[in-house]
């Protein structure tokens, strides 16, 4: 029998497990806070199902990494019917969070207007583009909402690693150095194609640098939307000692059509892997951009180490 104070005489108590401490503690669960902005990422390229299925996955991936988030889509080219458009988006989270609190005021709850930004809008893409960036910058003006504008996701450690995935999924690298096999088709060069002209190619540059170190061969940027110069990369490459290059594309997806990419590799002689698409490491990203953006960020997605 139990008393008013705990469990009778002689019969084992539970006590709360204490909290490990040090860094290998485990990290406390995060949620969104409550009446938090919304996460919207702004889609470039022209919608279409493959672009939607790619987003809705990535938007997915931030959720399931942040319970309670309320993640949303807009295209930068949609038609609001069945693409929303960025604006549309923008216009419908200020009406929801409006409506939101007209109900709590109606019900007779003691709530505090909302302020501060509705949303917090993510660029899916991996470096800068300012043709794409500007049309999103404008998309915020026109939409008369209050919202925050993040930087694109990279560079960063997770886009290498992404980059090395797909690269060893199309058999052009070993997907971990230290397993002993060889890859019969693995490149010995790697060409790093980006858009957005020379600052993309800069900023692809430090990506490339963190590539190279995961797969001991040469990497270079080198930009889609200039003529000549993949090749003139590949030549220099060449010129190096690489004999067997392959195309990997810095880019999610949307941002450019697929047939350049195939257009490139060909035009040097070289294989290509797939775009970065919804690989996990991107929603993680734009959710970082978002919590950095609203001041919660636990921690920023670290890159895995090196092998």
């Amino acid at each position: 029998m139990s008393s008013p104070t705990g469990p009778a005489s002689g019969l084992p108590v539970r006590m709360p497990r204490p909290r490990q401490p040090g860094r290998h503690r485990r990290p406390e669960p995060l949620a969104a806070p409550e009446g938090a902005p919304a996460l919207v990422l702004a889609v470039p390229g022209t919608p279409g199902s493959a672009t939607r299925g790619l987003a809705e996955e990535v938007v997915s991936i931030a959720r399931s990494e942040l319970p309670g988030l309320d993640a949303r889509i807009g295209y930068l080219d949609g038609d609001d019917a069945e693409f929303p458009t960025l604006q549309a988006v923008l216009t419908h989270a200020a009406e929801v969070r409006t409506a939101r609190y007209e109900q709590a005021k109606a019900a007779g709850l003691d709530v505090k207007q909302p302020d501060g930004p509705v949303a917090v809008v993510v660029p899916l893409l991996a470096g800068p583009d300012n043709s794409l960036l500007r049309q999103v910058r404008q998309a915020v003006m026109e939409s008369r909402i209050a919202a925050e504008l993040t930087d694109v996701l990279g560079p960063h450690p997770l886009l290498a690693e992404a980059l090395h995935v797909r690269l060893s999924e199309a058999g052009l690298a070993r997907a971990d150095r230290a397993r002993l096999f060889t890859v019969a088709t693995a490149a010995d060069g790697i060409i790093l194609a980006s858009v957005g002209g020379d600052e993309a190619v800069q900023a692809a540059g430090i990506t490339g640098m963190l590539l190279a170190a995961r797969l001991a061969v040469p990497v270079m940027a080198a930009a889609l939307d200039q003529d000549g110069s993949i090749a003139d990369v590949a030549e220099q490459l060449r010129a190096s000692g690489s004999q067997q290059l392959a195309l990997a594309p810095y880019l999610i997806g949307p941002e450019i059509d697929p047939g350049l990419i195939e257009e490139a590799a060909k035009e040097v002689g070289c294989a290509a892997s797939e775009a970065l698409g919804p690989y996990p490491a991107i929603g993680k990203l734009a959710l970082a951009k978002y919590t950095s953006a609203l001041g919660i960020a636990p921690q920023q997605p670290q890159g895995a180490p090196v092998r």
